[in-house]
C-alpha cells in the first residue's frame, strides 16, 4: 500500500525554461497539445480516502503530466544528448531508443545524440567501448530486433568517471534506462552532477519486465512477457493433458514480484497452481503443495503449475552471494521443485510424466509485442518533453492511464509487490482454486 501523504512529487529543474519550443511552429494537424506544470494526475483516486484528507485540510499528492512544454530551457542547435542502457534485457529497449531519437532529432532539431555502449562500462575509458552517433538512419529499423541495439552491462562504476565523461562529450541531457539499480545510479549521477555546479538534465525511463518499480503501474516489457509466458503455460498444459499423470511446470521471471506468474496464469486459465514471492507456501503435510497435486492427478489426471523464480527461498539456505548489480543471488526454485515432486511420487509408486519449462531468457531477449512498442513510443517521446524543459532527476511513470513526471527520490530503493489480499491475487485463487497451500 502507497502512503500517499508521504510521496514527494516536486522535480528538480535546471533553471527558467525561456526558449520557444520548435514544436510550436511544427504543428501537424492544428494545434499542438501543450502541457503545463498545474496539469497534475492524482496519485489516489480512491473517493473515501481523498474526501476524508479534504476533510482534514489536507492536499492530495498529485504527479505533473508529462508531455511537451511551450517553453524549453535547451537550446537544440547547441545540445548534445547521451542515452545509455543498463541491466537486463528486456523487450522493448530498442524502441526505446528509436522513440527518444526520432523525437529529439525530429522533434527537437537535435543534431548531436550519443549512443553509450554497454551501459555504464561506456562511460569508463579503460573499457575501451565506442560512443555511437544516433540518427534516425541509425535506429530506423531497431525495433524490429530483440535484445539492446546498444548493448548492456551490470554492475556499478565510478560516479565521478561518469560525469568526466558527461563533461569531456559536453552532454545536456543523459537519458538512463534502467531498473532500480540503474534509478539508483542516476541519482548518484545526479548528486555528483549537483556537486559540481553543472547544468546537466537526468532523465530516468524505468525498465523493469518483473513490473516492479515502485509507483510506476505498468512498465514496457511487462505486455509482452506476458503474452510469451502465456504460449509457454499453453504449451505446458497441451504436454500435461497428453499424458496420464502429466504434469507442466513453468518457471517464469519475477525476483521479488509476482505480477508475469499472476498475470499470465489469468490470460491463459489452464493453470492449477501459481506460486510467487510474496505469497507463502509449504510443500509437505497435509496442506502442502505435494500433497495439493496428487489429489488433483487423483480428480483430473494432469496439472500445471507456474512458479515465479523467486518464490519458495525459504527452502534453501542463504548463501550471501549477490550479483554485479548488487541483488542477492537466487535459488533455483525450478529444479528444486521438479526434484521434490519426482521423487514425492516416485515414492508412493505413482508413475508421473512431468515436463519442465523454463522461458525466461528466451522472453527478455525477444522484440516487443505491438502493444509495447506504442508504449515505449510514448515513453521515449515525454522522457524528451520533460528533459528538454530542464527537468530532471525524474523518470517517466504510468499512473491512472497518465504519463507522468515521478521523481527519482520517491521510487529507488523500493519496490511494488502483488498484495495478498488485493483483487489480482484473489482473482488467481479464484482461477486456480488452489487454496492457501499452507499447513497452519
Amino acid at each position: 500500500m502507497v502512503n500517499f501523504e508521504s510521496v514527494d512529487t516536486a522535480i528538480p529543474i535546471l533553471g527558467e525554461a525561456r526558449i520557444q519550443s520548435p514544436l510550436e511552429g511544427r504543428k501537424l494537424d492544428g494545434d499542438r497539445h501543450f502541457v503545463s506544470d498545474q496539469e497534475q494526475v492524482l496519485i489516489d483516486v480512491d473517493a473515501r480516502r481523498a474526501e476524508k484528507r479534504m476533510g482534514e485540510g489536507g492536499p492530495s499528492a498529485a504527479f505533473e503530466m508529462a508531455g511537451p512544454r511551450r517553453k524549453i530551457y535547451f537550446d537544440p542547435s547547441k545540445l548534445r544528448c547521451a542515452l545509455v542502457t543498463c541491466g537486463g534485457l528486456c523487450p522493448g529497449l530498442n524502441g526505446i531508443v528509436r522513440s527518444v531519437v526520432l523525437e529529439l532529432y525530429y522533434g527537437y532539431g537535435v543534431r548531436n545524440i550519443y549512443g553509450i555502449r554497454y551501459g555504464l562500462q561506456g562511460f569508463i575509458p579503460e573499457y575501451g567501448h565506442d560512443v555511437l552517433d544516433l540518427s534516425p538512419e541509425v535506429v530506423g529499423d531497431i525495433i524490429r530486433k530483440g535484445g539492446s541495439f546498444l548493448g548492456s552491462s551490470r554492475g556499478p562504476q565510478d560516479m565521478d568517471a561518469i560525469v568526466d565523461c558527461l563533461e569531456r562529450l559536453n552532454v545536456g541531457i543523459l537519458f538512463m534506462v534502467g531498473g532500480d539499480g540503474t534509478l539508483m545510479a542516476a541519482s548518484g549521477i545526479s548528486d555528483t552532477i549537483q556537486r559540481r555546479g553543472l547544468k546537466i538534465s537526468v532523465a530516468g525511463i524505468p525498465k523493469t519486465i518483473d513490473n516492479d518499480i515502485y509507483l510506476v503501474s505498468r512498465s514496457f516489457g511487462f505486455d509482452t512477457a506476458v503474452d510469451l509466458a502465456t504460449q509457454s503455460i499453453r504449451a505446458a498444459h497441451n504436454e500435461a493433458r497428453g499424458y496420464p499423470n502429466g504434469i507442466g511446470l513453468i518457471k517464469l521471471m519475477g525476483r521479488h514480484s509476482g505480477f508475469i506468474a499472476a498475470t499470465a496464469t489469468l490470460a491463459q486459465q489452464d493453470v492449477n497452481f501459481v506460486l510467487i514471492p510474496e505469497v507463502d507456501f509449504d510443500l509437505d503435510g497435509p496442506g502442502g503443495l505435494l500433497d495439493a497435486l496428487e489429489r488433483r492427478l487423483s480428480d483430473r489426471r494432469h496439472a500445471v503449475i507456474v512458479v515465479a523464480e523467486g518464490a519458495g527461498q525459504k527452502f534453501f539456505e542463504a548463501s550471501g552471494g549477490k550479483d554485479p548489480s548488487g541483488n542477492v543471488k537466487l535459488s533455483d526454485i525450478g529444479s528444486l521443485l521438479k526434484e521434490r515432486i519426482l521423487a514425492y511420487f516416485n515414492d508412493r509408486g505413482i508413475s508421473i510424466s512431468l515436463k519442465y519449462i523454463d522461458p525466461s531468457y528466451i522472453i527478455r531477449s525477444l522484440p516487443a509485442n505491438s502493444n509495447d512498442h506504442v508504449f515505449c513510443s510514448f515513453l521515449g517521446r515525454n522522457a524528451v518533453h520533460a528533459a528538454m524543459a530542464g527537468k530532471t532527476r525524474f523518470l517517466i511513470g504510468h499512473w491512472n492511464n497518465h504519463f507522468v513526471h515521478v521523481p527519482m527520490a520517491a521510487t529507488a530503493g523500493r519496490r511494488k509487490q502483488v498484495s495478498p489480499d488485493g483483487r489480482l491475487w484473489q482473482s488467481v485463487l479464484e482461477a486456480t482454486g488452489q487454496g492457501a497451500l499452507k499447513n497452519d
